[in-house]
């Protein structure tokens, strides 16, 4: 049974939102379970949002539903096609190995159109469930839907339940915050429709009018004291275009956006649980005859030794203090992608953590955990030297080369072995010799001896230094009966070590990352850039064993004894870059203590 196919395996996890959703299903409250996961595309998506994305996805999954992917793109100025592709190919990624279920895929090309039901101005796009209609997961868009919106806007409008407002955004604000009405209040259904209407021409400029929702202005929760529902954009779409120059306001669009797709569970994190009387106002004040959608809350992520606020992560990409949203450093799910980890490890990462009503600090560790686990399981195991220094072994014939057979991963013995070249001048760590070693220090050292993994065991005879004092090679001896494997390999010495024959290694530019920040909370900090690492990542020369060579972008390394290593996208042919997914162990434990 393949990696993935044991996920498929794994018994599905438990928590509130899933509890509701079981109870749903089994009383037949809907026909299906449909849920949505609905980014904003005014940037790239971060391991917060990976965990919604399996939330969202996986009820679906788990209940017989289907998952819309919908781009919530109200807010032209800050919007971008850039975003757009960069979320549809994240959320791809994620629930890749999901591929062959139902979830909500569209077919490509496909519009939404508006459907009359018994008279009334209802409008209705039907979820798709047939995976085999396109290869990949494409979006929704609510922009797709302003003209229904708009549409009940003007219902609204005429139930005297929404007003034209020409208080400044300065002015609503403040009247908002002290619970006073608008003087453009009272205007009649009449009015208001017309200068609505007028809105929608392009008669006004940007800011000089709103249409407000007619709630109340006193209420304790401020999102009821008349929201805004409306505003002046005279800005071009990167989906519509030009077609509009008044844009709805995320929470009418979003509700709407959800009744028009069926949803029946909107799920959403816990600083929208003061918006969901809202929600619940706008759906229930338009008479929709078909059962309306409801909002349930969860908490969301945040991560130790990371920032995950959109503004925070355009800041590091905007003062080039990383080189883009992909960096590997980076908590966007396009960094981590790109720095190796699997799906299948934050798919786990998300479940692991669970699902519930509390804000609290995740250790980052957990998910370095998920990641450790999944990568132990699948990575090719691989010789490779970061930081070499030469060995000759004089004693071994000039020319003599020996393949010799090393294991590909000792956790799945249908990997099977691989061959590796011997030869007289090998290269081995620079951390694996101590001229002065400290007390139980196992690997080489004058006089000593250590075995090279696969192969004999060495003593090291000589150092051979340059004027300034620094060593540049060692001069070994090899016991020839030592092989490994051979008949009369049965002495044992405490130390073993890696290596890469000199003469066959393949150069590799390996790029080291590393946490991104020193400290547990970094956004608790009056200025989160202060605490950035400056060792997040080192960049070394690496000795490679040469079946590296052929690194493919999909498949996961560990440099045996080092760390897991993942090809990057700038590697091309004549120039092996890699870089550093994670190390063998957790070298923060002890930084942790201090906090």
């Amino acid at each position: 049974m393949s990696l993935d196919n044991k996920e498929s395996a794994a018994p599905a996890p438990s928590d509130f939102i899933r509890d509701i959703v079981a109870a749903h299903v089994a009383e037949n409250k809907y026909p299906r379970i449909h849920t949505r996961f609905p980014p904003e595309p005014n940037g790239y998506l971060h391991i917060g949002h990976a965990k919604s994305i399996c939330l969202n996805f996986g009820i679906a999954r788990e209940f017989g539903g289907i998952c819309n992917l919908r781009m919530d793109d109200t807010n032209p100025t800050k919007e971008d096609i850039e975003y757009v592709e960069s979320i549809q190919a994240d959320v791809n990624w994620l629930i890749s190995a999901w591929a062959d279920d139902k979830l909500g895929l569209k077919p490509k090309g496909q519009t939404p159109k508006a459907i009359s039901e018994d008279g009334k101005r209802d409008f209705y796009l039907p979820a798709v469930t047939d995976a085999s209609a396109r290869s990949g997961l494409e979006p929704f868009y609510a922009s797709d839907y302003f003209d229904q919106i708009y549409d009940y806007a003007e219902q609204l409008i005429e139930k005297g339940k929404a007003f034209v407002c020409d208080l400044t955004p300065e002015q609503t604000d403040e009247y908002r915050r002290n619970a006073l009405e608008s003087p453009f209040r009272n205007r009649t259904p009449e009015e208001n429709l017309d200068l609505f209407q007028r809105m929608k021409a392009g008669e006004f400029p940007d800011g000089t009018r709103t249409l407000r929702a007619r709630i109340d202005v006193a209420s304790p929760n401020i999102w009821m004291r008349d929201p805004l529902i409306y505003r002046i954009r005279h800005a071009e779409h990167h989906h519509t275009g030009n077609k509009w120059c008044i844009y709805p306001m995320y929470d009418f669009a979003h509700c709407l956006s959800d009744y028009l797709e069926g949803i029946t569970h909107s799920i959403c994190t816990l600083e929208f649980e003061v918006h969901r009387p809202l929600y619940d106002w706008i759906l229930e004040s338009l008479e929709l005859p078909r059962p309306l959608p409801r909002q349930y809350e969860f908490a969301r992520l945040a991560l130790g030794y990371t920032v995950m606020s959109k503004r925070k992560l355009m800041q590091l990409v905007n003062e080039n203090l990383v080189t883009g949203w992909d960096d590997p450093r980076m908590p966007t799910i396009s960094g981590i992608r790109r720095r190796g980890v699997t799906p299948q490890s934050l798919r786990n990462f998300a479940y692991n953590i669970g699902i519930t009503k509390y804000n609290g600090l995740t250790d980052v560790a957990v998910l370095e955990y998920a990641i450790r686990d999944d990568l132990n399981k699948r990575a090719q195991r691989r010789l490779a030297v970061l930081r070499p220094i030469k060995v000759t072994i004089s004693n071994y014939p000039e020319g003599k080369v020996e393949e010799l057979d090393a294991v590909n991963n000792p956790e799945d013995e249908s990997a099977g072995k691989r061959k590796i070249p011997f030869s007289r001048e090998l290269f081995i760590e620079r951390d694996d010799f101590a001229e002065v070693p400290p007390p139980k220090f196992f690997r080489l050292k004058p006089g000593g001896e250590v075995r090279l993994k696969y192969a004999y065991i060495i003593k090291c005879e000589e150092t051979v230094k340059d004027a300034d004092g620094h060593i540049t090679e060692l001069r070994c001896t090899a016991d020839l009966d030592s092989k490994t494997g051979g008949a009369t390999a049965a002495r044992k010495v405490k130390g073993t070590i890696h290596w890469v024959s000199a003469a066959h290694a393949v150069d590799a530019e390996v790029r080291l990352y590393d946490r991104l920040f020193t400290v547990p909370d970094p956004g608790a900090e009056e200025d989160f850039k202060s605490t950035l690492n400056p060792h997040s990542l080192e960049i070394v020369t690496a000795k490679c064993e040469p079946s590296l060579k052929d690194a493919k972008p999909e498949e996961r390394y560990q440099f045996e004894r080092m760390a897991y290593f993942a090809l990057d996208l700038d590697s091309r042919p004549g120039k092996l870059v890699l870089n550093r997914t994670i190390t063998l162990k957790d070298t923060w434990a002890k930084e942790a203590q201090k906090w």
